[in-house]
């Protein structure tokens, strides 16, 4: 199995016919304007017009390119709270193994949005593939379990990692950022006999490394939660788990790669199903109580545990289906927090206890659906070994 990096054409883009500077002409040189205006009008635009962008003059390609440029414009998709530099990405199960994306601001003020068939790396080709996550606009995504790929789909950027342990599945995933060292990270568990092999790369180094003594036990959820510069899964040490005194969150901190647990509140009692999420930047859980209810808890103060504080009680909709219901953890500027219900989604507003619906039209139902973030981002250079790779057309 061979994989290649791919990334927007290169070509040098046709003459164009010189430009009408009349007073009815639409477009503008880069000595048109003062450049500290050019420059708020550019970081206000979409990532897609911005590649276009590229090819007014080499003063805006160098503007575009430059890092603070690229991270101005990432902080201000982050902290938009309209989402409208906000996607959601649809993945398929096989038999078609296709991923779509869609408005993801349009879910909140919206009762139906349109999906859009994506172009991705390994289209086509047939392969089983799941998301890791997504931080800062890049989408870490794992190819039959074995291969990774680190990619942006708004610039079209893609790049594989190199292989961990030849040969191997993996049972424990994970992607985040290292902000200190501007550093992106990959985690890969792997089970040996009675125990687990876990594996950091850092894109920065191009490497693996291992680390040590990580704990052998059930993990509930394969993608690893990212928050607070560490990586969190609920696990349990026992096979048979009936209530949440018998699993942990454990947390891999980045980039020292040292594990260590979460303590978490008093939950209550019952039996419920648990997922993990970020809710306004803050670890959150999601306690689904035999679908009926389900209470939503955020840790305010990272390590303290005295900090976890029940944010809402939400009684579910009826469900003959028996979808599960799992939360993406999103806070609209309203204060609406966004569920997935199979597929649909729901918007809960705490302020009347209301929910109502939004639908997405796509080809068939979508297994699970991620939040990623439009951007420019693209940490990996050019290194030797890609340079004589042709463009990635498909997965042979």
């Amino acid at each position: 199995m061979e994989f290649h990096v791919y990334e927007a054409s290169n070509q040098q883009p046709k003459r164009r016919k010189p430009i009408n500077h009349s007073k009815d002409s639409i477009f503008i040189t880069p000595f048109d304007l003062p450049f500290e205006l050019i420059n708020e009008i550019l970081l206000n635009l979409p990532v897609k017009s911005l590649m276009k962008f590229k090819s007014v003059s080499k003063s805006w390609l160098f503007l575009i390119s430059s890092a603070e440029f690229i991270n101005t414009h990432l902080n201000l998709s982050v902290n938009n709270k309209d989402f409208k530099r906000h996607k959601l990405l649809l993945r398929f199960d096989p038999p078609y193994c296709s991923l779509q994306d869609c408005s993801f601001s349009s879910l909140f003020s919206c009762s139906v949005t349109e999906a859009f068939d994506l172009d991705y790396p390994v289209k086509n080709c047939n392969k089983f593939l799941s998301i890791v996550g997504s931080v800062n606009g890049l989408i870490c995504v794992a190819i039959e379990e074995k291969y990774l790929l680190i990619w942006n789909p708004s610039i079209r950027k893609c790049n594989k990692l190199p292989d961990s342990r030849a040969g191997m599945n993996c049972y424990l995933y994970g992607f985040g950022y290292d902000e200190i060292h501007d550093d992106y990270w990959v985690v890969t568990g792997f089970r040996s006999w009675n125990s687990c092999k876990v594996d950091i790369y850092s894109v920065n180094k191009d490497s693996w490394r291992s680390i040590d003594d990580f704990p052998s036990g059930v993990l509930f959820m394969k993608s690893g939660v990212f928050v607070n510069g560490k990586l969190h899964w609920a696990y349990s040490a026992v096979q048979s788990v009936i209530s949440y005194d018998a699993w942990s969150v454990i947390s891999i901190n980045l980039p020292d790669g040292k594990w260590g647990k979460v303590e978490q509140p008093c939950y209550g009692k019952g039996v419920f199903d648990f997922t993990m999420g970020v809710l306004g930047g803050d670890l959150s859980v999601f306690c689904n109580y035999e679908r009926i209810r389900a209470d939503v808890w955020v840790l305010k103060e990272y390590g303290v545990k005295e900090s976890w504080t029940k944010m809402f009680t939400i009684n579910l909709p009826y469900d003959p289906v028996g979808y599960q219901c799992c939360p993406l953890f999103c806070l609209s500027n309203k204060g609406g927090i966004l569920f997935q219900f199979g597929s649909t989604f729901m918007i809960y507003n705490p302020k009347d206890d209301s929910i109502r619906y939004s639908e997405i039209t796509c080809y068939n139902a979508f297994y699970e659906a991620y939040i990623f973030i439009e951007s420019l981002v693209w940490p990996i250079s050019t290194k030797p070994r890609m340079q004589q790779q042709p463009r990635l057309e498909k997965l042979r």
